[in-house]
């Protein structure tokens, strides 16, 4: 099982760390509001995986708060640049 969990954190970090140039260096700011929103659905992927490992359902909520929180930053940027906010 650690193996497992080794793999997928290092798959987790080269990924974020290609969305993090994406959101340093993208053309546009819509690119960047995408790459964010990436890397927090990365993050509550990993708090999950975390969860059923660790096996405490904590990390669960934080997942749950988390991702609900990044919906709610997605959306309220999608309006801003829609220019309806």
């Amino acid at each position: 099982m650690m193996t497992e969990l080794a793999f997928f954190a290092i798959c987790f970090v080269v990924l974020a760390f290609c969305l993090l140039i994406r959101l340093i260096l993208g053309p546009s700011v819509a690119d960047r509001a995408v790459a964010a929103d990436s890397i927090d659905i990365l993050a509550d992927m990993a708090l999950i995986l975390f969860a059923l490992y660790s096996g405490r359902s904590v990390f669960l909520d934080i997942a749950f708060i988390t991702a609900l929180l990044g919906f709610i930053g997605s959306t309220i940027v999608a309006r801003y640049l829609e220019g309806r906010l």
